[in-house]
């Protein structure tokens, strides 16, 4: 026969295992798995609040290429900067783009 103690521990383990199997399907699956890559040019490398959305891209490399070409095309080659986000989305609040991720 068991214990009192050991039947709550089960029940825990089992809850504790169904929350962790939704929360990684949330963020591993249901996904469309489609990307969008935001290029963003910083004119002043030195400041990252102040930046132009330059396109959107399917991939990585798009969006490297092309923030490359308007760097060079408005002559901040050496004193701007760029970076990809990857599916990124416009923050009222914050008034700026929230990306799942950054690269460059």
């Amino acid at each position: 026969m068991k214990s009192k103690g050991n039947i709550f521990t089960e029940n825990k383990t089992i809850i504790f295992t169904i929350l962790a199997i939704f929360l990684l399907s949330g963020c591993f699956g249901g996904g469309s798995g489609e990307q969008e890559w935001t290029s963003l040019i910083y004119p002043d490398k030195t400041n990252s609040k102040r930046n132009k959305k330059h396109g959107i891209y399917t991939t990585l490399e798009e969006c490297k290429k092309a923030s490359l070409e308007e760097l060079s095309k408005l002559g901040l080659k050496d004193r701007g900067d760029y970076q990809c986000g990857l599916n990124c989305s416009y923050h009222e609040g914050m008034k700026l783009d929230i990306c799942e991720k950054m690269s460059k």
